[in-house]
């Protein structure tokens, strides 16, 4: 270890929001770690630019949010192969002459998140549902492949973008209209709210939950509400519900190892302190 003292920042426009800062400020704290972890709010005009200086102002790594994440991906000297296949990034790691390494840990964050609440979640029992086709969508889809799904249905509000992930994804991929939705609930043994319906602010995402089997998994990437109203008419069914702040904790575990050099733990205590 030199006497530098390492820099990460979380980038994206708006940023304000993020509770990323919190998260990683407390893992710092906690570990002793001398280190620091700051929300940086960056056009997309001004991004390449920002990210190519930063390793030379001290900064060790990067992670990356709306609207950056394709960004992140183009400006990269070196991408993971689960990156790639995504198409985008979240993670930046900075080498000491300035390379930067892409990496995307959306996907690892978000089946963390599903084996740890139910331990006995298993994506080969049946198809899942995935409701809308951006970034987050690309590294859900390919997590729930790499861990077996049979099939996916995927259904976007613009049916195009849908279109244009099954191409990238393959034939577990059946695009569902929009207004069909219904039609494969009965089958749907996982449903992933991927879009920003249900989030404060916008408006809720609306299934008829009651066509699922009793025995599916209802989850939101949205954790603020941590009960978006999908997640409430899930509970009121009595199905099995999982919101979406345990994937934020999570993706952000690897990034941490690589940059600061220990593995944060993921605590009851560390989920309490971001919903206050």
């Amino acid at each position: 270890m030199t006497n530098k003292i390492p820099l990460v920042a979380v980038i994206g426009s708006p940023i304000a929001h993020s509770k990323s800062p919190l998260l990683h400020g407390t893992w710092l704290k906690t570990l002793g770690i001398r280190g620091h972890y700051i929300p940086m709010d960056v056009s997309a005009e001004n991004f390449v630019d920002v990210v190519r200086m930063m390793p030379k102002m001290g900064f060790v790594g990067a992670n990356v949010t709306i609207p950056h994440k394709e960004a992140a991906l183009e400006i990269a000297d070196h991408i993971s192969d689960r990156a790639s296949l995504i198409g985008a990034a979240n993670t930046l790691t900075f080498s000491e002459t300035g390379s930067i390494y892409a990496d995307n840990t959306d996907g690892h964050g978000f089946i963390t998140n599903l084996s740890e609440s139910y331990p006995d979640w298993d994506a080969t029992a049946g198809p899942a549902l995935v409701v809308g086709a951006g970034g987050a969508s690309r590294a859900i889809l390919s997590a729930l492949q790499d861990q077996g799904v049979p099939e996916i249905y995927l259904s976007n509000r613009t049916k195009i973008r849908a279109e244009q992930l099954k191409n990238d994804f393959g034939a577990r991929v059946t695009v569902v209209d929009w207004a069909k939705i219904s039609q494969c609930l009965h089958a749907v043994k996982t449903l992933v709210n991927t879009t920003s319906l249900g989030m404060e602010g916008k408006a809720p995402l609306v299934l008829p939950l009651d066509l699922l089997p009793k025995d599916a998994l209802v989850t939101d990437i949205v954790y603020t509400p941590l009960e978006t109203p999908l997640l409430a008419q899930a509970n009121t069914l009595g199905l099995r519900t999982v919101d979406g702040l345990g994937m934020l904790i999570h993706q952000a575990v690897p990034g941490f190892e690589r940059w600061f050099g220990q593995k944060p733990k993921v605590t009851n205590e560390i989920r309490e302190m971001l919903l206050q």
